[in-house]
């Protein structure tokens, strides 16, 4: 089913396709909510080994199991997830044997995703013993570089808590692979512990009433936390198959027919980036500054490299709205009072790379591959943007067919939209297609 062409809207009621589409896409909508609590990084607090690191965009290892039993996923099959994040499809795939493929822009994710499976390699006990052997050295240690031109380095530690960490950071040079990753990704951990920064999902902020813990202190009960988890996750998971194992690249889901496929996917299980105006580079710029990116322009480059889902998002002068209820929330938003009047460009710059993401999606999965794409929508200014049902849409022009839209959560808008138009929930929702050549 495609209910629109990309001209269509022209012809059509100023404000009369989100209508449609929601009267149309209703036959395929059933609420889950049961699943609320497992289309976020929540889930993952109580999960060995992923829940050493907080990627708080995650979405939780029970969803992801939930997905690769669905679809009925063996070793002959291929997972693919092209904005993997901290890899939890991937890990979902790796415990039940089947293999994957992870990209992402973003090169903390990245890391996170092709880390995480390394754990599995190393012996009982080898991490606390690696870490009082580091914990000698470290003092004598010349501190590392780190990206100290970023504003934020400036206000995020105290001095002597900076000198330690590039000292541990260091350290690391002293390890060999998969030591030297696993201890990188446990420092990483630790960086905003031990800063005056919290990462709330929106925003890095700056907290005057916290008490930084010490980098020792923390990164000691960090690596207690991953010797337990990874005999716990033995226990749970047993020793992934070496043929399991994922691959990781750090890439642009937007251009995934360039990433080396073994073989077309036969699953497509991720969750792209939300319309919501966060910045992951700014969400993330400690463990940026600190292990990737070298100086501030280099975050900038990294920053506007992104899916384009963020209010510092550019258009180009040749995008324009792929689909009819683009234009019209676009159109809707002319003239009222946004608090950020970059939100339109967002918004056209965000649907124009959705369509490039499933356009290539078509052309690397293999005919009759299943796809689970956790998405959200988003209100500004009362105007509603189905975020799910316009994806549903364009993924139909490339022979994608909506077999079901489950709705996981209902969220309110903001106490200021609230105030102004009253509380209209938006949906959380799970899209599953069907390729279909």
């Amino acid at each position: 089913m495609h209910l629109f062409s990309q001209t269509e809207h022209s012809m059509r009621g100023q404000f009369a396709v989100r209508e449609e589409l929601e009267r149309c896409y209703r036959r395929f909508m059933k609420e889950a909510l049961h699943w609320s609590p497992f289309v976020s990084y929540m889930g993952n607090k109580q999960v060995p080994l992923l829940r050493l690191y907080r990627f708080k965009e995650a979405f939780s290892l029970t969803l992801a199991l939930e997905f690769v039993q669905r679809f009925r996923l063996t070793p002959d099959d291929l997972i693919l997830d092209p904005f993997c994040g901290m890899g939890t499809a991937l890990f979902a795939g790796m415990v039940r044997g089947v293999p994957s493929v992870g990209i992402d822009r973003l090169p903390v994710a990245a890391f996170v995703a092709r880390t995480l499976p390394k754990f599995f390699q190393l012996p009982r006990g080898v991490l606390l013993e690696t870490f009082y052997r580091l914990k000698a050295k470290v003092s004598t240690l010349e501190p590392a570089p780190i990206a100290d031109d970023v504003p934020v380095m400036g206000i995020a530690f105290e001095p002597e808590t900076l000198l330690t960490l590039r000292r541990w950071k260091s350290s690391l040079l002293l390890l060999e692979s998969p030591l030297r990753e696993v201890f990188q990704l446990l420092l990483m951990s630790i960086l905003e512990p031990c800063s005056f920064m919290s990462n709330d999902g929106q925003f890095l902020r700056w907290k005057r009433s916290k008490q930084p813990l010490s980098p020792e202190v923390a990164l000691e009960r960090k690596v207690a936390q991953a010797e337990h988890d990874l005999l716990c996750a033995r226990q749970i998971f047993g020793e992934p198959r070496r043929d399991a194992i994922p691959q990781v690249f750090l890439g642009d889901a937007r251009e995934v027919a360039k990433v080396p496929l073994k073989r077309p996917p036969s699953a497509v299980i991720t969750s792209p980036p939300y319309p919501n105006r966060y910045d992951y580079t700014r969400s993330y710029s400690l463990e940026l500054c600190f292990f990737f990116v070298r100086n501030f322009e280099e975050l900038k480059m990294v920053r506007f490299s992104l899916l384009r889902s963020h209010i510092e998002s550019k258009a180009d002068e040749h995008d324009q709205p792929p689909h009819p209820a683009v234009a019209e929330v676009l159109q809707a938003l002319q003239g009222k009072p946004l608090n950020n009047p970059r939100i339109p460009v967002m918004l056209l710059a965000y649907f124009v790379d959705m369509e490039r993401v499933i356009r290539g999606l078509a052309e690397v999965c293999a005919s009759g591959s299943s796809v689970a794409m956790v998405v959200d929508n988003v209100r500004f200014e009362g105007e509603m943007v189905p975020t799910d049902l316009i994806l549903c849409d364009i993924a139909a022009r490339y022979g994608f067919e909506t077999e079901e839209i489950v709705v996981a959560r209902y969220k309110g808008n903001s106490s200021q939209q609230m105030g102004r138009y009253g509380r209209l929930p938006v949906r959380e929702s799970v899209l599953f297609w069907r390729l279909i050549r």
